[in-house]
């Protein structure tokens, strides 16, 4: 049996601008992404009998045909031989429904092993087409760099080059239903977009650019979330914000000492989800 372990990596959003609703109820939007090193592990194996089996075992994350994971899997299996089946183990670290894209990076990255395993030979064009047909934020996974994200998030391009950092994640454990967020939007009309720099040379310039349009909807129903941005703030962060929908906020900073340092003092007695990753 063939078989093969990869790394599903987070992501956050240093920016989330609203641009406006579209008739498909979807919105538009312009997005800034970047990948952490927080991971999933995702373990597929070829079993050379129909049939697709998801296992997980993490609260939330279903095990069947409701598993974005399991619907990735069976998009190429539907390419490759009628007689071959999959058998997907997925190692779950990204907190569920949290705003880092656990899902989508599980699915692009089934995507991508698969194509692999079963020698379909897709280009990432390919893939990220497919990716589209499951959730908005897969093809950024399949494209694996920086990227300003527009439309619904499948229209992307590479980011200028950005400095590193470590990135101080913490989850307070609230449910914020991705749907009621932006239901709830109240679209304001813009002057403008703010213009993105050309260049970013130091974090300073990264964090220029922190801004979530989502924070209006969500801080006032679940004001934990600000009180953990301003807290990472107090603790030497050079910038916070909440990342997508929300609720797991992210902190900016300059060594992984100091992200340490702060992860302690933010989750000391909480039970809160908390992670440093670096950027990649």
């Amino acid at each position: 049996m063939k078989s093969l372990t990869l790394q599903a990596p987070a992501k956050v959003n240093y920016r989330l601008d609203v641009i406006r609703r579209r008739p498909d109820g979807y919105h538009d939007l312009r997005m800034v992404m970047q990948r952490v090193n927080l991971c999933d592990a995702i373990t597929i194996t070829l079993t050379g009998t129909p049939g697709i089996l998801v296992t997980c075992g993490k609260n939330g994350v279903p095990d069947g045909p409701g598993n974005i994971a399991w619907k990735a899997a069976k998009a190429l299996l539907d390419l490759a031989d009628p007689g071959e089946g999959a058998v997907i183990d997925i190692a779950k670290n990204i907190p569920v429904a949290a705003g880092l894209g656990g899902g989508s990076s599980d699915a692009a990255t089934v995507l991508m092993g698969m194509n692999e395993l079963l020698g379909l030979g897709l280009s990432e064009q390919r893939l990220m087409e497919i990716g589209l047909t499951l959730g908005a934020d897969v093809p950024f996974f399949i494209f694996q760099k920086p990227a300003l994200a527009e439309g619904v998030g499948e229209q992307l391009t590479p980011m200028p080059a950005m400095p590193a950092a470590w990135v101080l994640l913490v989850n307070p454990g609230v449910h914020v239903s991705t749907a009621w967020v932006y239901r709830s939007l109240q679209l304001t009309n813009r002057e403008g977009l703010a213009k993105l720099p050309e260049l970013f040379r130091s974090m300073e310039d990264v964090c220029s650019i922190l801004s979530n349009d989502l924070e209006s909807v969500t801080i006032p129903a679940f004001p934990v979330i600000a009180e953990i941005r301003e807290a990472m703030l107090r603790e030497g962060a050079a910038g916070a914000m909440m990342s997508g929908s929300g609720p797991t906020v992210f902190g900016l900073f300059g060594d992984r000492e100091s992200a340490e340092r702060a992860r302690t003092v933010l989750t000391d007695g909480t039970g809160w989800f908390a992670a440093v990753a670096e950027t990649i």
